[in-house]
């Protein structure tokens, strides 16, 4: 489906939840758990993190980490503090930079980033015109009043590529295709392209996930592969939604993020709960999502390290606390050294929270 038709059914999706969302009138309690559903959900969860993680698991971890490793992206550590600054996906390494002149293809950021868009949709850069775009803003290419209010522009890069080819200097054709391939790369959100990306590589099919370049899709996929087993019905997809802070991780699954402003004040059984309803009503509000792989389970430090794609820009792997029993720490918090010790902020501000970390993780999808 071309990126232009799948904004317009987004579009119409959005519309279509809302109805559904005021028809059912959503009741997320902060008891949700408590719903007969969750505790089925959970007894299967439990048993399945109790036996070591399968084959495809370890392809998932070992691909995830392999591309981290070739893509040189940042670190964060157990604090939430970014100890490595890494290759973002709009440079090249520093040691191609140094050089001057020449540099390996897969040391560009957007190249190996293009790469996952490519794995995605299955076509070459000139295929992708309706699946990636820029953004601009009318205008502001020619004024100079900073206090002008812009209307946003979005161009697919499909026109803009064959405009390129019109260029008859070849250095210079080169040049404009791949600033507007880049300029894609920086503007379209990539981070689930890359987790289909690491599934196609470890050996996923379509029949069991997804491919999709919207996190949105294979959670909720993952909440009706649960749906399914509570109602003892065949399902054939290899992710269950489980909930995250009584369900220890393994290598293979993925821990989920959501950021909607809408759900701020929500507890994550409470959102739990709220896209378990929606998935069984055919709605579908919530858009702001991340999910990481889980590549690495460190048990005798009660650490876990995950990947994610365009995490600060980059490929970047996350070192989190685990709680005694193992499972993911709700305390992923940490401060920039206390009140005082960073005095550029207004008077009186609250000490900034420098714990990237820190995010509202609300869900594990569980290899099954």
């Amino acid at each position: 489906m071309s990126r232009r038709r799948l904004r317009s059914l987004e579009e119409f999706m959005r519309a279509t939840a809302c109805l559904v969302a005021v028809a059912i009138g959503f009741a997320a309690a902060a008891h949700a758990e408590d719903l007969p559903f969750w505790p089925a959900v959970q007894a299967t969860c439990t048993a399945t993190a109790a036996t070591p993680s399968g084959a495809l698991g370890q392809r998932i971890a070992q691909a995830a980490r392999a591309e981290f490793d070739a893509f040189g992206g940042h670190r964060i550590d157990a604090g939430g503090r970014l100890i490595h600054f890494g290759l973002t996906e709009a440079e090249s390494r520093r040691e191609d930079r140094a050089n001057g002149r020449e540099a390996r293809l897969d040391s560009l950021g957007w190249w190996r980033v293009l790469a996952y868009w490519r794995a995605l949709y299955g076509v070459a850069a000139g295929g992708l015109g309706d699946e990636l775009e820029v953004r601009g803003y009318r205008g502001a290419a020619d004024s100079q009043d900073a206090a002008q209010i812009a209307e946003r522009l979005r161009v697919d890069i499909g026109p803009l590529l064959k405009a390129a080819d019109g260029i008859a200097d070849p250095a210079q054709r080169e040049a404009m295709r791949e600033a507007i391939i880049r300029a894609a790369i920086v503007d379209t959100p990539w981070s689930a392209a890359f987790i289909s990306y690491v599934m196609r590589q470890a050996g996923a099919t379509a029949t069991g996930f997804a491919f999709s370049n919207a996190h949105r899709v294979y959670i909720d996929d993952a909440f009706a592969t649960s749906a399914a087993e509570v109602a003892h019905k065949t399902d054939a997809r290899i992710y269950r939604a489980c909930p995250l802070a009584t369900t220890r991780p393994r290598v293979g699954d993925m821990i989920c993020l959501e950021r909607e402003p809408s759900l701020a004040k929500l507890s994550a059984a409470a959102v739990r709960e709220r896209i378990r309803q929606e998935v069984a009503a055919g709605a579908r509000t919530l858009q702001r999502t991340h999910c990481e792989v889980v590549a690495r389970i460190d048990a005798p430090a009660r650490k876990i390290y995950t990947i994610g794609g365009n995490v600060l820009n980059a490929v970047t792997a996350r070192k989190m606390n685990l709680t005694r029993d193992m499972k993911l720490s709700p305390v992923q918090s940490g401060r920039c050294g206390g009140a005082g010790a960073w005095t550029l902020a207004e008077p009186g501000a609250a000490p900034e929270n420098c714990a990237l970390n820190d995010q509202k993780w609300f869900v594990l999808l569980q290899l099954r």
